[in-house]
Parts: C-alpha cells; sequence; structure tokens
C-alpha cells in the first residue's frame, strides 16, 4: 500500500540531501508518515540507492538501474512513459526478497526552477554566453524544463541522462571544441565536472566537495550571482590594464625627461607619487561596482 512503501522511501531517503530525497520526505511528513532508521544502506552514483528498513530491503533509483537490473516494469512501464512525456522525473521502488527484484511502485517528482533563473540565464545570454544545461534526468524532464528556462534543446543546449561521472567529459569536450568553459555546479557530483572546466563556480549552499573543486564559490544559490561574478571580473581585468597603462604612462614620459635635464628630482618624485595615487585610486572605482549595474 501507498503508506508502506512511502515509509520505506522516506526512511532510506532520510539521510540524503539529494533534491529528490528531500522531496520523498517532505511528502511522508505532509502525509504524517513515521521515518524509521534504516539499515545497510548504499549509494549507487547516478542510479539511486539501496538499504532496509525494517526487515525488508528495497532500492529505489533511476528507470534505467531497474532496467539493468531486470526488474519487470509491468503495467507500470506505460504510466512511466507517460509521467516522462509530461516533464516528470520518474522512479522506482523495488523490493528485494528470496524470490529477487519486485517491483513495488514508481515515483513521478516535478521540478520548480529557481526564481530568477530564466532572468539569469538570459542575462548570460545577453553577455554573448551560450548556456547549456547538463542533466541526469531523462530527456522529456530535462527538455521540459529547459523550455522553461528559455534554453533551447534543438539547438544542442540540453544534455540528458548524463551520469555523474561523464559530466566532466562533456566538459571536456567543449573545452575541446575550441570554446571557454563555465560550470556551475552544487553537487557531490558535479565535483569534477567543475574541476575539469575553465572556471568552476559553485553555489554558496551546495557540498564542501563542489566548493572546494570550483575556483569559485557564490555566496548564495542565486544564479544571477553567476553573471555577476562574470561581469566584476571583466572590470577588475579591465582597471588592471588601465593601471599598467598609467604605471608605464608616468614613467616612459618621465625617464627621458629626466635623462635630458629637462626633469627636476622634485618634479620626477611628484610624478611618481601621482602614479601610485593614479593607480590606487583607478582600483578603488571598483567599490562602486553593484551587480546588474
Amino acid at each position: 500500500d501507498e503508506t508502506s512503501v512511502m515509509q520505506a522511501v522516506a526512511s532510506l531517503q532520510s539521510g540524503s540531501e539529494h533534491p529528490l530525497a528531500r522531496a520523498a520526505l517532505a511528502a511522508a511528513k505532509e502525509r504524517g508518515v513515521a521515518v524509521i532508521a534504516p539499515d545497510a544502506v548504499r549509494a549507487v552514483p547516478g542510479r539511486g540507492s539501496e538499504g532496509e528498513v525494517g526487515a525488508r530491503s528495497y532500492l529505489i533509483g533511476s528507470l534505467r538501474w531497474m532496467e539493468e537490473l531486470g526488474v519487470r516494469m509491468g503495467m507500470l512501464a506505460t504510466r512511466a512513459q507517460e509521467l516522462q512525456a509530461q516533464g516528470f522525473t520518474v522512479s522506482a521502488v523495488a523490493e528485494r526478497t528470496t524470490e529477487g527484484l519486485t517491483l513495488k511502485a514508481i515515483m513521478a517528482f516535478g521540478d520548480e526552477p529557481k526564481p530568477g533563473a530564466r532572468e539569469a540565464l538570459e542575462a548570460l545570454r545577453v553577455r554573448g554566453i551560450r548556456t547549456v544545461m547538463i542533466s541526469g534526468d531523462n530527456r522529456g524532464a530535462a527538455e521540459a524544463m529547459a523550455r522553461r528556462l528559455g534554453l533551447r534543446p534543438e539547438e544542442g543546449e540540453v544534455m540528458a541522462e548524463v551520469l555523474p561521472g561523464d559530466k566532466a567529459s562533456l566538459v571536456a569536450g567543449l573545452k575541446d571544441g575550441g570554446h571557454t568553459v563555465a560550470m556551475v555546479g552544487d553537487g557531490v557530483n558535479d565535483a569534477p565536472a567543475l574541476a575539469a572546466a575553465d572556471v568552476g563556480l559553485a553555489m554558496g549552499n551546495g557540498t564542501d566537495v563542489a566548493m572546494h573543486a570550483a575556483g569559485i564559490t557564490l555566496m548564495r544559490g542565486d544564479l544571477s550571482l553567476v553573471a555577476a561574478a562574470l561581469d566584476i571580473s571583466d572590470r577588475t581585468v579591465a582597471k588592471i590594464r588601465q593601471n599598467l597603462f598609467w604605471a608605464f604612462f608616468y614613467n616612459v614620459a618621465g625617464i627621458p625627461l629626466a635623462a635630458l635635464g629637462y626633469l627636476s628630482p622634485v618634479v620626477a618624485g611628484a610624478a611618481m607619487a601621482m602614479s601610485s595615487v593614479s593607480v590606487v585610486t583607478n582600483a578603488l572605482l571598483l567599490k562602486r561596482w553593484r551587480p546588474g549595474r
């Protein structure tokens, strides 16, 4: 029955920080289903997890994993396809018994984009940056979410059904194609891709592993900060170039004049001081920077 399956799912996922696990726990709480401490829990990267709840052994994971394990979907196969076509992420629950694996239920998860995500991606597009979404979800769910965010799946802006270990390979492939790649992620599975990118940006509310692998950590889980980080980086590089110009300008102008005797030591000393003042003042103008300005 639904209550026992929900209890098994919530109990098995109680120690996970994965978004789908948190959704399952929230659904169990809404229904007043008690959570039991699980035993022998094991995560299978890119597929799901398994463990024991009470005296029974369960597996929770993707339909691909169930197919690999030979779990028969039966009458739920058609329903699962319908849900995927509607843009849902579908997971399956199976029980391991002495007779093998038996399908107990399927679960459909619907993603909601983060507030401001579409506007954040549009800001990147305005800057001439192409955005590609890499997702482990089924293609139907990934493309449905991509369209809500303003991405164009038909132009290759969605990579779906990607296993965690393959994300870094996809990033490397984009780099081999001549692109400069900035990877944005927040999970353990994103860490290799963050390290493989030219620039890795970790969300501040993500995992410690992702933050250690990335070169930049955003202070909040706000996608608009990605464009802001790129903007302040561009402005910082511009200030460095301007400061190098002023530093060289004073020296290029002053050294020949001093060598020819047209520049007194007092004026030369004042010029060197002005050089430092110009550089520091120009750099301090960055304090006036605000995101989106």
